[in-house]
């Protein structure tokens, strides 16, 4: 496994791990990072996702412009790329 891999596999992690508390616990890390599907599929609710951005943003200090289109919120791997493109390296902050 590459650093780079790794790294990415690291926020992917990071990042389930905050979308499960985001919602409780009522979706797992493991359906999270197994589906590779809409996360609003899992059951992730418009309150979650509110949770979620604000988990993001304080987590790695950026900013999730939500004014114009928002598709990296979909699913797991469109936020864990945008999270990576904003912070320039994909590492966790955390």
């Amino acid at each position: 496994m590459t650093a780079g891999t790794e790294a990415r596999s690291a926020l992917r992690g990071r990042v389930a791990e905050l979308v499960s508390g985001a919602t409780d616990g009522e979706v797992t890390e493991t359906e999270i990072l197994a589906d590779g599907g809409s996360l609003t599929a899992l059951g992730v609710t418009s309150l979650a996702f509110l949770r979620l951005i604000d988990a993001v943003e304080e987590e790695f200090g950026i900013i999730l412009d939500l004014d114009g289109p928002f598709r990296f919120l979909d699913d797991l791997d469109g936020l864990v790329d945008h999270i990576a493109e904003l912070t320039g390296d994909g590492e966790d902050h955390g």
